[in-house]
């Protein structure tokens, strides 16, 4: 009789990252954090002031390419996660246009959430950068506000991956309370990109250089509040409804995928055995 799978095994991360890959996506969360909050840490009349969202977005791009590049050579992706990373992509590129941010009804961070839960937080990250790039060049939606849409769905992806363990009913409940959360987390990112250009600086929510950052942080409170809680509560109340309904079928499937593809296990070459004398057979002394 065979025994089943205990269920702790089933929810362990299907694609574990190398060490030093976990080293390059934390450099590279570290940056996106700096560049989404430049506004509260740049002083106001440095260089940095105009200059630095796009010089750290673009040093960020390269990270995200290496990203991809040192889990090839570490084997922490091999081409079964290429394939799935690639697939997932297209499907999250497709799905996209469906909502279109009408209302703020967003169709592609549910499935985000469910992949980062399965496949990991390295996988989450690097297929929130992927999804939205590959889902701008299909719609035109190529911008400066490009990369802060790539790194907000990029931590979505790597939270859902770190989120504790649970099963069954307990854990579609939790990826849909965290996928509403992730709704207004984005929205609350990405606003930071436009904050700073987007207001008289006389207005009492503008971005004011020079604030300390208690009031600058109001400010920006104050802001997001007023001109995107309704567009962010339309995408957290799609994430919530998208997971409880296609939660637990997407997430059987995921599992499923994995343990077919054996992400983790490694190759090995047997090494073939020459063919020694005593495999040869005797001559027969009639044919002689």
């Amino acid at each position: 009789m065979t025994h089943p799978t205990p269920l702790p095994a089933l929810r362990a991360t299907a694609i574990r990252i190398s060490p030093r890959a976990g080293v390059v996506i934390a450099m590279a969360a570290f940056l996106g954090v700096v560049a989404f909050f430049w506004p509260f840490l740049v002083a106001p009349g440095k260089f940095g002031s105009n200059y630095a969202p796009p010089l750290i977005f673009g040093v960020l791009l390269v990270i995200v390419l290496c990203v991809v590049l040192s889990e090839i050579a570490e084997g922490g992706i091999n081409s079964k996660a290429l394939a799935m990373l690639g697939v997932l992509s297209a499907v999250n590129a497709a799905l996209r246009p469906l909502g279109a941010g009408t209302a703020g009804i967003e169709t592609v961070f549910f499935l985000l959430v469910l992949a980062g839960r399965v496949y990991g937080p390295g996988f989450g990250f690097t297929l929130g950068c992927t999804s939205l790039f590959a889902s701008a060049l299909i719609t035109g939606g190529v911008g400066p506000w490009m990369p802060y849409q790539m790194f907000g769905c990029a931590f979505v992806g790597m939270l859902a991956g770190l989120l504790p363990r649970a099963t069954g009913r307990r854990e579609v409940v939790m990826l849909a309370v965290y996928g509403s959360l992730s709704g207004y987390l984005f929205g609350f990112l990405l606003n930071l990109s436009f904050w700073p250009f987007s207001l008289d600086p006389n207005s009492s929510i503008a971005y004011l250089p020079g604030l300390p950052f208690t009031e600058q942080f109001q400010r920006y409170l104050a802001f997001d509040l007023a001109t995107s809680l309704g567009w962010d509560t339309g995408r957290a109340v799609t994430n919530l409804v998208c997971v409880l309904l296609a939660g637990p079928a997407i997430l059987t499937t995921f599992r499923r995928a994995a343990r077919k593809a054996r992400f983790q296990a490694p190759v090995r070459f047997r090494t073939p055995i020459p063919p020694t004398d005593a495999a040869v057979p005797a001559p027969n002394p009639r044919e002689a």
